[in-house]
């Protein structure tokens, strides 16, 4: 018999919407994409649903493919869950801003030009993250700052004149 996992990991609401969140965890599926696809470390295959519902109305359906490499009866679907997650946050947190503030997927850079072009947008979003100051964007946090650039710099802790 196959054995899956499946359960509503998630039903909230949120601005006058239902997110209900599914998820399957198939232990029996890993075989086929270890041999048939060569990921050896496969050991099980997640599906994520979300349907976000107003009214009892369908608004939204979105559905997301995982493999890993954990043993499906060690970890829960709510830990896979949280591990999906903090995967995703790093994407949408970090790669995300220096991506749509930067423009680092478009570079083309050769070399070490490249890895400089990585550590210098890491400086600049560390800083905006310092120097946020009740805006909404990083955009907005460094147009701030380029138009007073004392007062960023004070802010900081900085009181002199050199910045």
């Amino acid at each position: 018999m196959l054995r899956v996992k499946s359960r509503v990991i998630a039903s909230v609401q949120k601005k006058g919407n239902v997110e209900i969140r599914r998820q399957w965890v198939k232990k029996w599926a890993a075989e086929p994409v270890r041999k048939q696809l060569g990921i050896p470390g496969c050991r099980a295959l997640i599906r994520q649903d979300k349907e976000v519902r107003r009214a009892g109305k369908v608004l939204f359906e979105e559905t997301r493919y995982f493999i890993t490499s954990l043993d499906p009866d060690k970890v829960s679907p709510s830990e896979f869950r949280d591990l999906i997650r903090g995967h995703w946050e790093v994407e949408n947190c970090l790669h995300w801003q220096k991506d749509r503030y930067f423009r680092e997927d478009n570079h083309v850079l050769k070399g070490g030009f490249g890895k400089t072009w990585t550590v210098l947008t890491n400086i600049a979003v560390s800083l905006s993250r310092l120097l946020w100051n009740g805006e909404r964007t990083l955009k907005e946090v460094r147009e701030r700052c380029r138009l007073d650039p004392l007062h960023a710099a004070r802010t900081r802790g900085r009181a002199s004149e050199t910045c």
